[in-house]
């Protein structure tokens, strides 16, 4: 197994340190672009170009979450840890677009509402937490 370099002291590795890091500056960014967008149009405060780029703003923070965890497997040394990343993520990409195809289909016949596509990077993000079940079920360890 390869040795990890911690963080100043820490028991954390330093690539876990960097991720906590970036995550905390993603999270922080969604929520401030959150409330500015929610409150800019609820007021409806802008339109046109403006609007497209404000309604985008939330979804930067969490396309940089995803950056963030792709980053972490990268930086990982250690093997079976990046394993059981990868794993994760695996399974969570696996629930959510089995979820989608479900919902898409129920939609499409008018059996259920609609669900603003958003929504499904909520539910990947929630299928992190099956990935690690399903590493703690299958390998003993998350």
């Amino acid at each position: 197994m390869a040795s990890t370099k911690t963080h100043k002291g820490s028991k954390m590795p330093s690539e876990m340190h960097r991720y906590m890091k970036r995550m905390f500056l993603c999270m922080a960014f969604y929520g401030a672009a959150l409330i500015l967008a929610v409150t800019m149009f609820n007021k409806d405060a802008v339109s046109g170009p403006l609007a497209y780029i404000l309604g985008l703003l939330p979804a930067l923070p969490i396309i940089g979450i995803f950056w963030t965890i792709g980053k972490l497997i990268s930086e990982t040394k250690d093997e079976y840890r990046k394993i059981l990343f990868t794993r994760q993520i695996l399974v969570a990409t696996a629930f959510t677009l089995s979820l989608a195809t479900i919902w898409g289909f129920l939609e499409q016949f008018e059996l259920v509402f609609h669900i603003p596509a958003y929504y499904w990077s909520i539910t990947w993000f929630l299928g992190l937490f099956v990935g690690m079940a399903f590493n703690k079920i299958t390998m003993g360890d998350v």
